[in-house]
């Protein structure tokens, strides 16, 4: 990959994760695989804004899905986890991790 290309691979990556709700999302999910239900629980939005985030990540390569009956569950990608111990995603270009960071209200 041209360093060109590295940039503007990062940088599509970065874009996908500028928003609250998919940083959200992707925490979550390195807890544990999750259903739009359950993520709905915690997020407390619409249902078709969560799905549009959700597609947003699955198109990026970030989350994967899988069905169960009619529920359908996410879960963080295989080459988005990253394989350091922690709450981390590597993304290829970088990794960001989400170790440290202060407790949701």
């Amino acid at each position: 990959m041209k360093k060109a290309d590295s940039a503007s691979y990062c940088a599509d990556k970065m874009k996908v994760l500028s928003d609250v709700t998919r940083l959200f999302v992707l925490e979550e999910l390195l807890n544990a695989p999750r259903t739009v239900t359950e993520l709905n629980a915690l997020l407390k939005i619409e249902q078709s804004l969560l799905s549009h985030h959700l597609k947003v990540l699955r198109k990026a390569g970030l989350v994967t899905t899988a069905r169960e009956g009619k529920a359908i569950r996410y879960d963080i990608a295989p080459e988005a986890r990253s394989r350091s111990p922690g709450k981390a995603l590597n993304l290829g270009c970088c990794k960001i991790s989400f170790e440290g960071l202060p407790k949701r209200k």
